[in-house]
């Protein structure tokens, strides 16, 4: 049918150019075709019911005719020259066929059906692309900068990371940046999906495209305008809307040897009646031409993106991005779901709430305090991105304590760290890294070892604090953090299996007792905890051999191999952490796990639109096929049923724009 490819490029873009993009081949000029080949075909109609003079008769059907076919000849021109054979092709022979049997009227309703579904179908596509304007339309042209203490309005092109920029109540933030001061509630739904305004106050982080409500803020500039998280997406929607499902991959890799079948068919039953069975030339040829505009599979060839484009859409205004239709039908098959535990199931925010000392316990008169304790630690973890390291440093830098200098740092992945300080190691790190990693009897390790269990026992993690010198290797004492449930991770495990997931697994790097606790307060099928990102990658497989499809959910750091190796992968967007938007086939853009079972919600309504849009579309073909060949139906009720289905899966397809799950 029409050319439904939409273009992209880099992530930097203009407002000019999103113009140009957004742009379709004239519409409204296809409008006035329609009605100019409507106004056509009825004159022709009523000139021949009234003895009108021939050149009226032959001139409006000549009207018709060429406004009627004017694009389906430019599209079979530009196939022909590939070469390529499509349906606009059969139509414009089809129409031609007709007129030269001596039926204008029946060649012209084709014409006038064909074009005008054509504009349906752009109407529909256009609907759904509407999400690149309107993202477009979010994003301010400039920004008030505080320059040597006065405001100067400057294109948001030519804004650099680290200027400030003044925003009023009522305005869209032009940038991503951090409130410098001033106080407000935000409006981020448009870009997150969240429907309560957020409060936001020095040190909170803002968003381009975003509503400032009720205060005044000054606002220091994070990332330039084509790196914000508005542009970024913008840039994804694009790609999003051109990356094609594999049931449409599947009908355009079809579409040309159906379209020469249909010639063949048409071919044959010209030949086979007239040369075999002796059958007159004008009827055959009616006939042949009305098997051809029945076989025709323009219903078919739209079915797939009038659904898919609309279904991103609809996510898109619910938070959820579809980085592509193939992911929306893969998404509509997941009987499995795997999801990491921090900052997935839990908040991520985790924060340090105990500091023990051994000597605490023991009675020991060289024992650490607890600030000496957490400073020796905080020196070590500060070299360290983990979550449980910044929780550290943060507990240190709260109770204002020095911190010394920790040298030869490193990392064991997923058990433990160490460094120098103070002319001795100091060890950090869960039991399997003593276990593992150092080599001889720690002086105090059971008493360790009891007391982290003891803290698992209550849903926190903890490590061990040890200290290796020349003379000794002893343990000084141990930090256990906690991370809060996320309040919506209960409600998202019993919805998704009110959805049809069979089975739900947690896959941590956190220990058993702690991933055991949150699994139960949760209702998880299972848990496998203490984990590598190698090992759960190993996890993932299994459950491909078990299941048709398997989701992991994860914030797409330490879960990369993971999500990577799952069927979809899904990640806690944050309104635009990089590695997730980077990664993961859909993002949840306001870290909301309920947007979950809304994504496969509306992945499972695009399966089952495709489903009825194909036997729509393949039983309107089988049904006038069936009827030519035995009753003989004419040409104008084939056109009607033809276009008719058309339109039909078209409207359906895009009733998936107020999908709400």
């Amino acid at each position: 049918m029409r050319d439904m490819e939409t273009g992209s490029g880099s992530v930097s873009i203009t407002r000019d150019r999103a113009e140009a993009l957004l742009e379709r081949p004239v519409l409204r000029r296809q409008a006035l075709f329609v009605v100019l080949t409507f106004v056509g075909m009825v004159a022709g109609l009523f000139g021949s019911w009234f003895d009108a003079p021939p050149w009226f008769v032959w001139g409006n059907y000549a009207v018709a005719y060429v406004f009627g076919g004017w694009y389906g000849l430019k599209e079979s021109i530009k196939s022909l020259r590939k070469p390529a054979v499509e349906i606009d092709l059969l139509m414009i022979l089809a129409a031609v066929g007709a007129l030269i049997i001596g039926a204008p009227f029946e060649g012209a309703m084709l014409l006038f059906l064909f074009s005008l579904s054509g504009v349906l179908e752009e109407y529909a596509i256009g609907r759904s692309r509407t999400a690149i304007r309107s993202l477009i339309e979010m994003r301010p042209e400039s920004a008030q900068v505080l320059s040597d203490g006065e405001e100067v309005t400057v294109s948001i092109d030519d804004v650099e990371v680290g200027d400030v920029f003044v925003v009023r109540p009522g305005d869209r933030l032009p940038l991503d940046g951090v409130v410098e001061s001033g106080e407000s509630t935000v409006d981020q739904s448009s870009l997150t999906g969240e429907s309560v305004p957020v409060s936001k106050e020095p040190g909170d982080e803002v968003f381009g495209g975003t509503i400032n409500e009720t205060g005044s803020l000054e606002v220091r500039v994070t990332r330039k305008a084509q790196e914000s998280a508005i542009s970024r997406l913008i840039h994804m929607v694009e790609e999003a809307q051109e990356k094609q499902a594999p049931t449409q991959q599947l009908i355009d890799r079809y579409e040309q040897p159906y379209v020469l079948s249909v010639f063949a068919m048409t071919a044959v039953a010209i030949a086979l009646p007239l040369l075999v069975l002796g059958h007159t030339f004008e009827p055959t040829f009616y006939r042949a031409m009305t098997l051809m505009v029945a076989a025709s599979p323009c219903a078919v060839i739209i079915s797939t993106p009038a659904a898919v484009l609309s279904a991103i859409s609809a996510g898109g205004r619910q938070g959820v991005l579809f980085k592509g239709g193939e992911h929306i039908e893969t998404a509509g098959n997941v009987d499995a779901v795997a999801f990491d535990k921090t900052g997935t199931l839990t908040e991520g925010n985790t924060r340090l709430t105990d500091v023990s000392t051994l000597g605490h316990t023991s009675g020991s008169s060289d024992a650490l305090t607890d600030d000496e304790l957490l400073s020796v630690a905080a020196a070590v973890q500060s070299r360290s991105e983990h979550h449980l390291a910044e929780a550290t440093v943060e507990a240190a830098d709260e109770r204002s304590l020095d911190i010394p200098t920790a040298t030869e740092f490193q990392a064991v992945v997923g058990k433990g760290v160490h460094a120098r300080v103070d002319e001795r190691t100091i060890h950090i790190g869960n039991p399997r890294y003593f276990d593992t990693v150092v080599d001889g009897p720690i002086e105090g390790i059971d008493a360790g070892l009891d007391a982290v269990r003891e803290q698992e026992s209550r849903g926190k993690t903890s490590v061990l604090v040890v200290s290796e010198s020349d003379e000794e290797r002893r343990v000084l004492g141990w930090l256990a953090f906690t991370d809060t449930i996320r309040e919506d991770a209960a409600e998202t495990i019993e919805r998704l299996r009110e959805r049809g997931v069979e089975q739900i697994v947690m896959l941590t790097g956190d220990n058993e007792r702690v991933a055991e606790y949150i699994a139960g307060e949760l209702g998880i099928d299972e848990v496998y905890s203490e984990l590598l990102p190698e090992e759960k990658v190993d996890h993932i497989e299994a459950l491909q051999a078990e299941y048709e499809a398997v989701a992991m959910v994860g914030d797409g750091v330490n879960d990369a191999p993971a999500l990577a190796t799952a069927d979809i992968s899904i990640g806690m967007g944050g309104a635009g952490t990089d590695v997730a938007l980077e990664t993961a086939d859909i993002v949840l853009m306001s870290d909301k796990l309920g947007r979950l079972p809304y994504a496969f919600a509306l992945s499972r309504e695009t399966r089952k639109t495709l489903y009825i849009n194909f036997s729509i579309a393949f039983g309107a073909i089988a049904i006038m096929i069936i009827a030519i060949l035995t009753a003989g139906i004419p040409l104008p009720v084939a056109v009607v049923g033809h276009e008719g289905s058309t339109v039909l899966v078209s409207l359906i397809g895009l009733r998936l724009l107020g999908f709400d799950g």
